[in-house]
C-alpha cells in the first residue's frame, strides 16, 4: 500500500510485507508471516539511515505510532538519536507484551502445531495485553493479574484457566531471564487460589451430544450413504473411537495395513504418549478403499491436498441431521440434551456401550487413549493391552454393523 495508512487497513491487513504511511515521518507497518504486526520508523541521522522499532500492533495503535514517530522526528532535528534515547529510558525494562514475544520466540519449538501456537498468543493478545501489555513485567502485581482474570473467571472458566497458566509461564521466564526479581503473581497455589474460586467449582462441564447406543447401527447405515473424504474420516472415527484431530492428522506412514495397526506418535496425542490402535477388518478395508493424492501424506485429505478442517466431520453429521428433519426421518439425538450428536460424542457412545457389555474399565479407557490410574500405577503398567483391544474393536465394529 502506497498512501496514508488507516486504522481499518492496519486492523485487517494480513498479507506479509511492509506498508508505508505517507506524511514524512518514515512510519511503516511490518506484517510478519505469522500475522504479527510491528511499527517501524526510518530516519536519517548524520547521513546514515536508521530504523527504530515503535512497538507491536494492536498494543501500539496507528495514532500512538504516529505520535511517537513525530517525537522521534523532533529529536532528530535536535541532533539526538531516538533509538539511543529510548534505550536510555528503557534499559533493562521489558513490558509484558515484549516478554510474551521473547518467550514465544524461544519456546515455539515445543508447540504441537501452528494452530496451538496461534491460540496461545491469541489468548494473551485478547485478554491480557489490553490490560497489562504495556506495563513493565518487573512491576506486575497480583492485582494486575486479577484485573485480567476476574472479568472472565466465572463466565469463560476454561479460557481463564489457560490464560492464567500462560501468564504464569511468561512471568516465570521473565524471572529466570533477569527481567523480574519479585515472585510470580500468576501462580495458583497459595496465591490466586486464595482469592479466586476453584475452576472445577464454577466450570460447567460440557458433554458432547452422543448417538444413543441402540441407534448406532442405524447411524452407521445412514453414514454409509454419504460420499466424500469427510464422511470416510467420520467412518474411521466411528470404527477406531479416535479423536477427530488424530484422524485428520493421520499419515500413511503411521499405518501398517498388513498388521492391522495404526500407531499415533506421541507429539499428536493429547496425553503426549504414543498410542497404538488395533484396526478391525472393516477399518482396514476402509483404508484400502481410499484414493491417494500424489505428494500428499495425509490419509484423509482436503481438496487442496492438506489436512481436513476441524469442521469437516461435524459438517457431515450436521447435514445428516438436516436431511433427517427435511424428510421426517430418523434423527440421532443425545439422550440427555436432545441435541444432535457430534463426532466427539461417538467416543462417549463407545464408552457407554463398553460399560453395558461389562468390558474391563482399564481396557475401555486405553482404547480411548485416556490416562488410567495414578502416576505410579501407570509407571508399573508396561503394557497397553493392544492384543486384548483387537477383540474389543472387532466386537465394536460388528455391533455398529460395519
Amino acid at each position: 500500500m502506497n498512501g496514508v495508512l488507516t486504522a481499518v487497513f492496519v486492523k485487517n491487513i494480513k498479507e506479509p510485507g511492509v506498508y508505508s504511511d505517507k506524511g514524512g515521518l518514515g512510519l511503516r507497518l511490518r506484517v510478519k508471516p505469522d500475522g504479527r504486526k510491528h511499527w517501524l520508523q526510518r530516519f536519517t541521522l548524520n547521513g546514515k539511515v536508521r530504523e527504530a522499532g515503535l512497538g507491536r500492533y494492536p498494543i501500539v495503535s496507528l495514532a500512538d505510532a504516529r505520535n511517537e514517530a513525530l517525537d522521534n522526528k523532533r529529536a532528530v532535528r535536535a541532533g539526538l538519536d531516538p533509538i539511543e534515547e529510548k534505550q536510555k529510558r528503557q534499559r533493562g525494562v521489558m513490558s509484558f507484551a515484549e516478554a510474551v514475544d521473547a518467550y514465544l520466540d524461544i519456546k515455539v519449538s515445543e508447540f504441537r502445531n501452528e494452530k496451538h501456537k496461534k491460540q496461545w498468543r491469541a489468548t494473551l493478545d485478547t485478554y491480557a495485553s489490553p490490560i497489562v501489555g504495556t506495563k513493565p513485567v518487573r512491576d506486575l502485581t497480583r492485582q494486575d493479574i486479577l484485573a485480567v482474570l476476574e472479568p472472565i473467571w466465572t463466565v469463560k472458566t476454561e479460557t481463564a484457566t489457560r490464560l492464567r497458566q500462560r501468564m504464569e509461564a511468561v512471568l516465570s521466564w521473565a524471572i529466570v531471564s533477569g527481567h523480574r526479581e519479585a515472585t510470580n503473581p500468576a501462580v495458583w497455589k497459595g496465591n490466586l487460589s486464595e482469592v479466586l474460586p476453584k475452576p472445577d467449582r464454577v466450570k460447567q462441564k460440557k458433554n458432547h451430544p452422543a448417538v444413543q447406543i441402540a441407534d448406532m447401527p442405524g447411524f452407521w447405515r445412514e453414514l454409509g450413504k454419504r460420499d466424500g473424504m469427510g464422511a470416510a474420516a467420520l467412518q474411521f472415527v466411528t470404527l477406531t473411537v479416535a479423536r477427530s484431530g488424530e484422524v485428520r492428522g493421520m499419515t500413511w506412514d503411521e499405518v501398517d495395513l498388513d498388521a492391522a495397526l495404526w500407531i499415533i506418535p506421541k507429539d499428536r496425542m493429547k496425553a503426549r504418549r504414543e498410542h497404538r490402535v488395533p484396526l478391525s477388518p472393516a477399518a482396514v478395508a476402509l483404508l484400502r478403499s481410499l484414493p491417494r493424492m500424489r505428494g500428499c501424506d495425509y490419509v484423509f485429505y482436503s481438496n487442496k491436498g492438506g489436512q481436513l478442517s476441524d469442521m469437516s466431520l461435524s459438517a457431515v453429521m450436521r447435514r445428516m441431521d438436516e436431511s433427517a428433519q427435511a424428510e421426517n426421518g430418523k434423527r440421532f439425538l443425545d439422550a440427555r440434551s436432545n441435541l444432535p450428536a457430534v463426532p466427539h460424542g461417538l467416543r462417549s457412545t463407545f464408552r457407554d456401550w463398553a460399560a453395558e457389555r461389562g468390558v474391563d474399565h482399564t481396557l475401555a479407557e486405553l482404547a480411548l487413549a485416556h490416562n488410567v490410574g495414578s502416576t505410579v500405577e501407570r509407571a508399573y503398567r508396561r503394557s497397553d493391552l493392544v492384543q486384548r483391544r483387537v477383540e474389543l474393536m472387532q466386537d465394536w465394529s460388528e455391533f455398529v454393523g460395519a
